[in-house]
């Protein structure tokens, strides 16, 4: 932001004197764009377009839009030898949501139903996880004895207290306050073939 015009209006959300404007209507002054982003809903129904003006403005935030997010995730297919890394798209929490964390869409992996959810804090030796692993599992596949997971059964070698059954997808959360995620890769498989290995 810039601040090149001399004559200052009060700000609609606190009255301090400002300067900048809506750079969509041009009529309503903000002193901060973090004032316009909060007054916005309100804003946004009497906010007519006018004509583009070089005075110092603040952008008027986009229509709300569902702003998908996507990272790397870890899929074991249950009849598939090896684990292969797949693209997951993340939808933001949504307001008044008790988590920031962004909502993975992990749906058309699990078509028998919602996947249950383990969280991974734990690597080799006990040791913490600076980057916990979030696994979705289907739970009836689980119980039911469905297809031994040829992945899982593969990075364990076959040494698992009980085999695992079932299409799996890893996340990794982007540090241990679990507000995001980040790419999951090959460096997460040591920790979970130590919690395959010790699951009953």
């Amino acid at each position: 932001m810039s601040s090149g015009a001399v004559i200052n209006h009060p700000c609609i959300v606190c009255c301090r004197p400002t300067s900048m404007w809506c750079s969509r209507c041009q009529s309503a002054w903000y002193c901060s764009p973090e004032h316009l982003q909060g007054d916005w809903q309100r804003h946004r129904r009497e906010c007519i377009p006018a004509s583009a003006n070089q005075q110092t403005v603040i952008a008027t935030p986009p229509p709300i839009q569902e702003q998908l997010i996507t990272v790397s995730a870890i899929l074991f297919v249950a009849e598939e030898e090896r684990s292969r890394i797949v693209p997951i798209q993340c939808r933001p929490a949504g307001p008044g949501s008790p988590s920031a964390c962004p909502v993975p869409l992990v749906h058309e992996y699990f078509l028998e139903g919602p996947p249950s959810t383990i969280v991974l804090t734990t690597g080799l030796n006990g040791e913490p996880l600076r980057f916990p692993l979030h696994i979705f599992y289907c739970p009836t596949s689980l119980q039911r004895g469905a297809p031994i997971n040829r992945g899982i059964y593969r990075i364990t070698s076959g040494a698992a207290a009980r085999p695992w059954c079932g299409t799996v997808v890893v996340l990794k959360f982007n540090g241990t306050r679990r507000q995001g995620y980040s790419d999951a890769g090959g460096n997460d498989l040591p920790a979970l073939s130590a919690y395959f290995l010790a699951f009953k």
